[in-house]
């Protein structure tokens, strides 16, 4: 995903870590690692709104190294020794991109869908350790690379993806926040033990108020783009605990190590994958933000 690259980049990089969540007895984290990760995030951000505002093939360029990087970091993760195997996973996404890039989001997803079918086969003829996780993994990294240069080539498409990102990052931003300060019950402890419903909350509220702002800036109806706004963030967290589902999965603590600080892509992009599919979604059946309506 792409934009999903340096998008979720931002202070989506202020998710709840397992590492920094507060916790009885555990040592909060050092500053250091906290300034890096703003740091970089902060650095990265401007390369996902300049690509945004641009679209185009400089928005496909950014989807399509963002969706390789992500299918290396799958691969590797999912334990994938072959070297065909590895070559499909990595493939996938931009091939999709490129194909929904050419305006023709159909057959993107017909591709992906096949690929990862092609994934399973071959991952389960190689002997690899989780062939319907690696292929599963292969088509949820591809729909949002498809959905996002979709919504991008659509009306009003660069707006709707500026608020994407920004509820995204606001999202994880509030979540890490309001985690860390408040603590209290875990959301899911047998996922991510550090994540907590102060900061799943703390999230959605971050998240509805730029939603509220969205709406006064374009014109558009308050409540329903504040109800948008949740369901994203919902999305956006959801994503979050299901990369830390996969990672507990495969006893791996990040997915890579790409980005001082934070980690890999699929990391930093968790959450905005499954946001960016979940937009997609409620703009095909009608039910996405009228921002077209209100330049």
């Amino acid at each position: 995903m792409a934009a999903t690259a340096a998008t979720a980049l931002p202070l989506a990089q202020a998710k709840e870590v397992e590492d920094t969540a507060p916790r009885a007895g555990a040592a909060r984290p050092r500053a250091g690692g906290l300034k890096l990760r703003l740091a970089s995030a902060f650095v990265l951000m401007p390369f996902a709104i300049a690509a945004v505002w641009f679209g185009g093939w400089a928005l496909a360029a950014l989807v399509v190294l963002a969706a390789a990087g992500m299918g290396w970091e799958w691969a590797r993760l999912s334990g994938v020794a072959s070297g065909l195997v590895r070559a499909a996973v990595i493939a996938a996404g931009p091939a999709a991109a490129l194909l929904a890039a050419a305006s023709a989001p159909l057959y993107a997803l017909l591709l992906a869908a096949a690929v990862s079918v092609g994934v399973a086969a071959l991952a389960r003829d190689a002997a690899a350790p989780a062939p319907v996780w690696t292929a599963a993994g292969t088509l949820w990294l591809s729909i949002p690379c498809i959905a996002l240069l979709w919504i991008a080539a659509g009306e009003a498409g660069r707006l709707l993806l500026l608020w994407l990102f920004a509820v995204v990052w606001a999202s994880d931003a509030g979540a890490y926040a309001f985690g860390r300060a408040l603590g209290g019950p875990r959301l899911a402890p047998r996922l991510s033990p550090n994540k907590t419903w102060s900061g799943a909350l703390g999230g959605l509220a971050c998240a509805g108020i730029i939603g509220l702002a969205a709406a006064l800036i374009v014109g558009a109806a308050p409540v329903a783009v504040v109800a948008l706004s949740f369901v994203l963030s919902g999305l956006a967290q959801g994503g979050d605990l299901a990369e830390s589902l996969a990672k507990r999965r495969f006893g791996a603590k990040d997915s890579g190590a790409l980005i001082p600080g934070h980690g890999g892509l699929l990391d930093r992009l968790d959450s905005l994958l499954t946001a960016t599919a979940g937009l997609g979604a409620l703009l095909l059946l009608g039910w996405g933000p009228n921002f077209a309506a209100h330049p």
